[in-house]
Formats: C-alpha cells, sequence, structure tokens
C-alpha cells in the first residue's frame, strides 16, 4: 500500500481506537485487506508517534472515545441520515406540537419540517433552531438552559423545568449510541436524565440513528430504551440488533437512502 494509503489506515485505526473501540490484529487485518504483519507495524507506528497505547493482540486508545464536535458528525453518514429524516417527518401531521432533540440527525428532520404546516416544535438543539427559525408556519419554543458546545445542545435544571410545563404529540431523540441491553449511550449523564424526562413528556418517542450507532457503546451514561419507542435507522443495520430490539419491545424501522443507483426514488422504509 502507498504512504497515503498508509496514513489513511492509520488515521482510521485511531479513529476506531477512539469511537469504537480497538479490534484485534487479526480483525483489523480482515478490515483493511492487508496482512497481520502490516496491522503490527501500523500499531508499532502509532505507538511510537503517541497516538496510541500497545496492549497484547492490539492496541487502544489513550484517551477513550472522546467526543466528537457536532459539526464534525454533520458529514458523517450524510445520505442516512437524510433518508431517516424524511421518513421521520412524514410521521408528522399538521397541528401537531413537536419536541426535538439536539444532534446532527434530528437537525436534519428540522431541516425536513421547513415545508411543514402549522406546527409547533420544541428544541434543545441549536441545528433545529437555526433550520426553522425563519420559517412562518412552524411556531418555535426553544428550551433553553445550560450550552453544551460540542453538542450544541441545552442541558441543565433550567431545560428540565421547561419541560414541566409541556406535553407533546411526538418527541425525536437524537444519540450517541445503542445497546439494546443498556439503552441510548451518551457523553453526559445530563443529557441521558434529559431524553428520560423528554421522552416522558411524549405520545410517541422515536430515536433516530443511522446503523453505524447501533451496538456502539463509546460513553458510559445511559437511558434506557423502553417498551413501545420506535427506533429509526437505515439498511445497512444489523438484523441480530435489530431483532434484539423488538424482542425488547422497542419497535424498529430502516430506511433505505438515495444511493447513485436508486435513482430518484430511492427512499424507502421497513418496519419491524
Amino acid at each position: 500500500m502507498s504512504v497515503t494509503g498508509s496514513k489513511a489506515r492509520r488515521d482510521r485505526i485511531v479513529h476506531l481506537a477512539t469511537t469504537t473501540g480497538l479490534a484485534s490484529v487479526e480483525e483489523l487485518s480482515q478490515l483493511f485487506g492487508v496482512t497481520a504483519s502490516t496491522i503490527r507495524r501500523d500499531l508499532a507506528k502509532l505507538t511510537t508517534d503517541g497516538r496510541l497505547a500497545r496492549t497484547y493482540g492490539g492496541a487502544m486508545a489513550l484517551a477513550a472515545h472522546p467526543e466528537a464536535s457536532l459539526r464534525q458528525r454533520v458529514g458523517e453518514a450524510f445520505e442516512a441520515k437524510q433518508a431517516i429524516a424524511r421518513w421521520a417527518a412524514a410521521q408528522v401531521r399538521p397541528g401537531e406540537t413537536l419536541l426535538l432533540d439536539a444532534g446532527s440527525t434530528v437537525g436534519a428532520l428540522a431541516h425536513e419540517l421547513r415545508t411543514a404546516e402549522d406546527l409547533t416544535v420544541a428544541t434543545t438543539g441549536l441545528t433545529a433552531l437555526q433550520a426553522l427559525s425563519d420559517v412562518e408556519t412552524v411556531h418555535v419554543e426553544c428550551l433553553g438552559g445550560t450550552l453544551r458546545p460540542l453538542s450544541q445542545g441545552f442541558v441543565g435544571p433550567l431545560t428540565e423545568a421547561a419541560l414541566e410545563r409541556l406535553t407533546f404529540d411526538r418527541v425525536f431523540l437524537g444519540t450517541d449510541g445503542i445497546s439494546p441491553e443498556l439503552g441510548i449511550c451518551e457523553a453526559d449523564l445530563r443529557q441521558t436524565r434529559l431524553k428520560e424526562l423528554m421522552a416522558r413528556r411524549a405520545d410517541h418517542v422515536y430515536v433516530l440513528a443511522h446503523a453505524a450507532k447501533l451496538g456502539r457503546r463509546p460513553f458510559h451514561a445511559w437511558t434506557a430504551l423502553c417498551e413501545g419507542w420506535t427506533l429509526v435507522t437505515d439498511d445497512t443495520a444489523d438484523p441480530a440488533v435489530l431483532a434484539e430490539l423488538r424482542a425488547r419491545g422497542v419497535a424498529t424501522v430502516t430506511t433505505t437512502p438515495e444511493r447513485e443507483t436508486d435513482g430518484p426514488h430511492g427512499d424507502s422504509a421497513r418496519s419491524g
């Protein structure tokens, strides 16, 4: 592999180590289509450069699972997020009152709602606020509080107090990771507590998450996934994880993003 390819592969290895955890040398070898010896040289180089710490059979991140900023995440899985957002927007009816979480996928939903008629939208996210701030047919409520710069969302007691005065037809939640056993993963306990409170105030609860987030456990703060909630993801989601979620009473919807071979009608959805 070329020098450029080697650098890109090593950057990817570091990314895996700091987001989803690092696999074994053998698994990395299969993932990148190179020999185990090549992976060992990559790990040795990354260790020498101070980017990873070696372990038996692999390596680990020096600073485990740093939280990516919203700006960094906006372009991640872009087509999948758009398909999820389109499906979510199609569930909304005129006259409803919605609650939108912070996050890039929920922000994509807010953009889809720009053409909606007669909606009230409350949100904890700056992305949703910016998307809807000039839409005359959508009444917007900002649930203020303490701003988290990385997530561009409000949290804390002021946000929670505002929630106590409102109820909603639907709430759309984002997440950093999903585990059937543990629930929704976030970097901050204030975020997970807020999601619990948001879900309690709505008749219908949706979790919007592209497939790469299923099975991820990047942080240690959790909100339980409750029976009756709906996970909306994309068609590359692991069927085994989806089946386990359904067995726990969580409905699942898989959307098909528009791809180059799909043509103008590429989006579809399958419920489970």
